[in-house]
């Protein structure tokens, strides 16, 4: 398995920060993101909160130096600055997988790109995730307050390879990984919100995908301490965190990860073993009737930053 040339990638940063900057010189009298928000599977109406004076600046990600394409149904595949409650922000409207094809690294060159910004403190991460946690409903929502990085123990890790000493240490601690005063912030707003929806504190674990899990896998994760299982955010954490930006993530869960053992053969009356089965579908519609509930929270939490 190939690694990056770090001088290379370097110079990659260099001409996607120059081609923004450039851009925002014909946009803006002055601009300086704070934070970073990525919208996950079907939660992309996120960008609406973002206010239309002065009208905000939208950048394909094909035509920035470096980036990938997205090619996942509900991710739109553009940056987004504008302002969110008074607060300067960039918006990525779609993430990259790497059950795309891409490497570890090139899942997180937009993260360093806009690290490289100067200004960006904060990275507010969403996504949507199937549960194996039994206290969960589909449309509950999760804050993280820890990860298991599946794909990471087993060697494809975000930071592997040539180290940027200029951002972080060879060996980044990832105990802090997810800012308590940033969750305390998410749970009180929440409250001052009057909200329904429950929001659950706990562990998301991060698979490569594209598949869903088995049967056996769910036990598994769940035997592992798992509360919650999904395709993304643990690399764009990890690179964040490695970057010195604080970070607070939050789930939306679509549906309920079948565990129980599949029906045997020799049974008279089997259930159906396509019961509970996830589809693509199901996480783009749970997405949608959450959605507003996300934008809310997000545009509270915003409005302190």
């Amino acid at each position: 398995m190939s690694v990056y040339d770090i001088d290379e990638e370097r110079l990659l940063i260099g001409r996607a920060v120059e081609y923004i900057k450039h851009s925002f010189f014909e946009h803006f009298t002055r601009f300086e993101p704070r934070t970073l928000i990525i919208c996950g599977s079907g939660l992309g109406g996120v960008v609406d909160k973002v206010a239309s004076n002065p009208q905000p600046l939208s950048i394909s990600y094909e035509k920035i130096p470096g980036f990938k394409a997205s090619t996942v149904a509900g991710h739109q595949g553009k940056l987004v600055f504008g302002y969110m409650q008074g607060s300067p922000v960039v918006l990525m409207c779609g993430r990259l997988h790497y059950y795309e094809g891409h490497a570890p690294h090139e899942t997180v060159f937009p993260i360093r790109v806009l690290n490289e910004l100067g200004c960006v403190k904060n990275l507010i991460v969403t996504n949507a995730c199937g549960s194996v946690n039994p206290n969960y409903r589909d449309g509950d929502l999760m804050c993280l307050n820890d990860h298991i990085n599946m794909p990471g123990l087993a060697g494809q890790h975000p930071l592997r390879g040539p180290n940027f000493e200029e951002y972080g240490s060879r060996f980044q601690a990832l105990s802090d990984a997810y800012d308590l005063e940033f969750r305390k912030l998410l749970f009180a707003k929440r409250s001052q919100l009057g909200m329904d929806r429950p929001l659950h504190e706990g562990v998301y674990t991060y698979v490569s995908g594209p598949t869903f899990e088995t049967r056996a896998e769910a036990r598994m994760i769940r035997l592992f301490g798992g509360d919650v299982v999904g395709m993304s955010t643990v690399p764009e954490v990890i690179v964040a965190r490695h970057c010195g930006i604080k970070v607070l993530a939050l789930s939306l869960i679509t549906n309920q990860v079948v565990t129980e053992p599949p029906a045997s053969a020799l049974d008279a009356n089997p259930i159906p073993i396509s019961r509970g089965k996830a589809t693509h579908e199901e996480v783009l519609e749970a997405g949608f009737l959450a959605s507003v509930d996300v934008e809310r929270l997000i545009e509270a939490v915003v409005s302190e930053l």
